[in-house]
């Protein structure tokens, strides 16, 4: 694959005030997509070969020399701190981050709309991270997905890296703990959707809403571990203080979405501490025609149904 230069390369920040939705509607949901063709892009030896051969100087001279590869990309919108990060190169990489510290290059996204942040998480390199936020790269960038970097540790529940980004941007953590993707899903629902214990515990020492609700279907992280048939993580829910009685966009609350399932332990842990008057299914609907209203992504699938196709 060629790299090759582009002027005025056109970089697109997503933001908090732009990506929230108006009230009343709900956002579409998409699939969330958090590869970068990492996969294609390892796979490609000849580039891998010309980028471990490429040097990066600190000297004042030989940085103006180098001063055109921060518009350079390829063809997927990698510019070469993203290539550096995707091959695991990591000195060339924190040679890259020294010297763009507090340039607008590290907000550089690529058709994904990822940036190097956004690349570090996937590839687990926490240390990367630490860098990459140090010298002034934006947490708050979204991909083509919503995600930002946050959502993407609460996804793949990296510990590492979602402590690294916690303790890095502490003046920004409560807005970035509720900040929703193209799915409506915050960081909690993320960290609920996909088992990860000690990520909602976590979240929730550091303020997010436990009770905030999804906004495709109206569903608490409650309503979430239902779905997922996860008892342990009602049960830990249950002791961290989520709302038994909350209700999703279509009347019900985490037991009503207990009928037709087989956990008694859950359906026990709810029993007792619903509202009685909240106990029986609402009569105008049927919790199957909730689930037929609800719109989820590739991998965040509720007891092994897909949706929205």
């Amino acid at each position: 694959m060629d790299i090759h230069r582009v002027s005025n390369h056109n970089q697109m920040d997503n933001n908090f005030d732009n990506t929230e939705p108006k009230h009343g509607k709900m956002l579409p949901c998409q699939e969330d997509r958090v590869d970068s063709g990492l996969d294609s892009m390892k796979e490609e030896d000849e580039l891998a070969s010309e980028f471990e051969g490429m040097s990066v100087h600190t000297s004042e001279e030989i940085q103006q020399e180098y001063e055109p590869w921060r518009t350079a990309v390829t063809e997927d919108g990698d510019t070469l701190l993203h290539l550096a990060i995707i091959h695991e190169s990591t000195e060339h990489a924190y040679q890259i981050i020294k010297l763009s510290h507090n340039h607008p290059f590290l907000k550089a996204q690529n058709h994904q709309r990822q940036t190097a942040l956004h690349l570090a998480v996937i590839t687990e390199q926490p240390q990367l991270v630490e860098r990459l936020l140090k010298a002034g790269c934006d947490p708050c960038v979204a991909d083509d997905s919503g995600n930002t970097a946050l959502h993407i540790a609460c996804k793949r529940g990296s510990l590492a890296c979602f402590g690294v980004i916690t303790q890095n941007c502490q003046r920004q953590i409560a807005s970035m703990v509720s900040f929703p993707n193209y799915n409506g899903h915050n960081c909690l629902h993320m960290a609920s959707i996909n088992g990860y214990i000690s990520l909602v515990e976590s979240l929730v020492q550091l303020g997010a809403d436990i009770n905030a609700q999804e906004q495709c279907s109206g569903r608490t992280s409650l309503h979430l571990a239902v779905d997922l048939q996860n008892p342990a993580l009602v049960r830990r829910l249950l002791e961290l203080g989520a709302d038994v009685n909350c209700l999703n966009y279509g009347g019900f609350t985490p037991y009503h979405l207990t009928y037709g399932r087989h956990n008694e332990e859950i359906r026990s842990q709810l029993y007792e501490k619903t509202a009685q008057y909240l106990r029986e299914l609402p009569e105008s609907e049927s919790e199957a025609s909730d689930m037929e209203d609800l719109d989820t992504s590739e991998d965040e699938l509720y007891d092994d149904i897909k949706f929205g196709k």
